[in-house]
């Protein structure tokens, strides 16, 4: 099982840890913030700004499209 706990108290964290250690639970700290503002800022620029290096493998799809369908008629009565 995992457990986060996040605060910005450090004697409290400092109590819980002790605790831990005390009642045999391994105990990982992870110092990275992922919900300071300033690391969302970077992550929702960095998913809003984001340019493939390469042409798409995919190819172009309204072409793809056209393809598929010209067999078929389309129901317009």
């Amino acid at each position: 099982m995992e457990l986060i706990l996040k605060s910005n108290n450090e004697q409290s964290l400092a109590k819980i840890i002790a605790l831990a250690k005390r009642l045999d639970v391994a105990v990982v700290q992870k110092d990275a913030e992922v919900d300071s503002s300033t690391a969302r800022d970077k992550i929702k620029d960095r998913i809003l700004n984001f340019k493939a290096k390469g042409s798409s493998s995919f190819g172009d799809a309204s072409d793809w499209q056209r393809q598929q369908r010209e067999d078929r008629e389309l129901p317009l009565s």
